[in-house]
């Protein structure tokens, strides 16, 4: 009997062709996460649940009656699955490391250089038939080069930022770590806060978890010095948005550059309001390469999971 599989939102036609000569497969007709309802039924219908961002698996979804084997999640990120409950209801879970790293720090090096040099904004002004020609001071930007980068989050991601921020642009580099860590030419600090009051542009590079919510809040914030900026490319709720917001609208900090928010889709219009902020659509890994990598990934996981093996990928 083939095992079965449903996969929460279709993915490349590459990966989903490979997926359906392995399984019987059930792939959901919208682009919405899934609810808890939609969780549950998977659980219990399915030998093999692949998730993608936003999928509600949180604790309540383990309560009812459970057929599958695992959860083969489609990105690293994992924090819309309580890992804990799933593994309590004997379910492997299973992330795409590795695969994201490299487009996820690209996006990143985007917004550094769309926030700097007023990109966005000045996108605005051409396509509103309002620029009015080039002259000497108009809209100064910060240079980046030889700047001083902050990363707070040492991990893959951190690293491949910083690599690309030190070697392309010859920054220095300083970052906040929870755990000691070397990395060649960077300098590890003590605290957020120390990090942002001595980097120019300050990057968040965190998983998401109960020990990273709001880590860039008030006080960090306050720490950064009036011509920095903020890149955020981990997860929405690391900063603290309200606090955010409240900085860039009194000018604080120079702007911001986010490609995720706190309660996605949703951006508040206070923030969309900020001509110092450039907003991206959670596009981190929106490359076909990249999704067809962490696709196949995501697949090589669910085989091991319906055969009982230990899968490559485990959370």
């Amino acid at each position: 009997m083939t095992d079965t599989l449903i996969v929460s939102r279709a993915l490349p036609d590459s990966v989903m062709a490979a997926a359906r000569d392995r399984f019987d497969v059930t792939c959901r007709d919208t682009t919405r996460p899934m609810d808890l309802a939609e969780c549950r039924a998977a659980l219990a219908g399915y030998d093999v649940v692949l998730p993608t961002l936003g999928d509600a698996f949180g604790a309540d979804a383990f309560d009812g009656e459970i057929r599958a084997k695992g959860l083969a999640n489609f990105g690293v990120g994992y924090n819309h699955i309580d890992v804990g409950a799933a593994k309590s209801a004997g379910l492997v879970v299973t992330n795409t490391p590795g695969a994201v790293t490299d487009a996820t720090a690209d996006i990143a090096m985007t917004l550094i250089l769309m926030t700097a040099r007023r990109a966005g904004e000045g996108e605005r002004l051409v396509r509103s038939d309002a620029w009015e020609g080039w002259h000497p001071v108009q809209m100064l930007g910060l240079h980046v080069t030889g700047k001083t980068l902050g990363v707070i989050g040492m991990g893959r991601i951190g690293q491949a930022i910083a690599h690309r921020c030190r070697h392309g642009f010859g920054m220095d580099v300083v970052f906040h770590n929870r755990s000691e860590k070397v990395v060649d030419g960077a300098r590890q600090l003590g605290s957020i806060a120390e990090v942002c009051a001595a980097a120019d542009i300050v990057v968040t590079a965190v998983p998401a978890s109960a020990e990273t919510f709001h880590i860039v809040g008030a006080e960090a914030l306050a720490a950064m010095r009036p011509h920095a900026i903020l890149v955020n490319i981990a997860r929405g709720d690391v900063v603290d948005e309200a606090a955010l917001i409240e900085a860039l609208q009194a000018g604080r900090i120079g702007g911001a550059g986010l490609d995720v928010y706190e309660k996605e889709p949703h951006v508040p219009e206070a923030l969309r309001a900020c001509e110092n902020a450039v907003l991206l659509p959670h596009l981190g890994t929106a490359t076909l390469e990249v999704r067809e990598a962490m696709g196949r990934m995501a697949l090589d996981n669910a085989i091991a999971i319906a055969e009982g093996r230990d899968p490559p990928n485990p959370v």
